[in-house]
């Protein structure tokens, strides 16, 4: 009775909640998804269409009709993840839109993040690091008084191209509010993909937003035969295999759905890419040890 007893201890600690890996229960959000829809749905109409389709939320394209935009989310209780927003390091070009300082107090309160794209110079040339670093400083402590959080979008094509320059300038911004973002469609046109984990090491200190969707490998993509965005049910990708590696790295961030550029109605592939998207956390929590 003793060894029964014993026995039955021992196979409760081994299923106690306790010692279970957490589960993959990240935010999923739309950006993009207006741009190329061919019903061209106004600002209440999108948000309409992503709460019935169950989506946390979604990203904002520049500061036109921002606080449009708040409004219509609050009353689809969404949430505004994103806003991005363009930087130019280029001499004498105008650094950015001057709005953004009567702007960001519209998101006091709303634990949104405000992604930089930066540009004016050659893809990843350090010859731009100090201006970056200047213009970002100057964002970050303009947003930290209104709660943002700043977070650098590597952009293929632009001057922060690559993950890589992201954390590099991260680290020389050195403030507390700035962080990195991972956009899949942009690191598969300019990196190998044997590096995805190394990639996502490197970022996991300040890694504060990932980006994903459906598409092609990356050695097709970057030989021209590849499609780089789809919904996320399309694609040679292994998008699974990315999640698990975040999953496994303890990111507990959002994830945004990348949507520029996929034409026709908006709902079908918004609606193939959730249904995707809970086969793939399905899978992903289906072994928890």
């Amino acid at each position: 009775m003793k060894k029964l007893t014993l026995l039955l201890l021992l196979s409760s600690l081994l299923v106690t909640p306790t010692s279970r890996a957490e589960p993959f229960a990240n935010p999923f959000f739309a950006l993009c998804m207006d741009t190329h829809d061919g019903k061209h749905r106004n600002l209440d109409e999108q948000a309409q269409l992503l709460h019935e389709l169950g989506y946390a939320g979604l990203g904002h394209l520049w500061l036109d009709d921002l606080e449009k935009r708040l409004a219509t989310l609050d009353a689809a209780e969404l949430k505004l993840f994103q806003v991005y927003f363009r930087v130019n390091i280029a001499p004498g070009a105008a650094p950015y839109d001057p709005r953004l300082k009567e702007s960001l107090p519209m998101l006091r309160g709303r634990n949104a993040m405000l992604c930089l794209l930066v540009g004016g110079l050659p893809p990843s040339d350090l010859a731009g690091d100090p201006r970056a670093v200047e213009l970002i400083r100057e964002i970050a402590d303009m947003a930290k008084d209104s709660e943002v959080r700043v977070v650098l979008y590597p952009h293929s094509g632009d001057w922060l191209e690559k993950v890589g320059d992201a954390v590099r300038v991260t680290k020389k911004t050195d403030r507390a509010n700035v962080g990195v973002m991972f956009n899949l469609c942009h690191w598969l046109k300019v990196d190998d993909e044997r590096n995805l984990k190394p990639v996502l090491e490197s970022a996991l200190p300040y890694l504060a937003a990932v980006s994903i969707n459906g598409a092609d490998h990356a050695a097709d993509i970057q030989a021209g035969k590849g499609n780089m965005i789809q919904p996320l049910d399309s694609g040679s990708f292994d998008v699974y295999a990315l999640l698990k590696t975040l999953k496994d790295l303890g990111y507990k961030g959002p994830v945004g759905l990348q949507c520029w550029g996929i034409e026709g109605d908006a709902r079908d592939h918004l609606t193939k890419s959730i249904n995707a998207w809970r086969k793939l956390v399905e899978r992903l929590n289906a072994f928890n040890p």
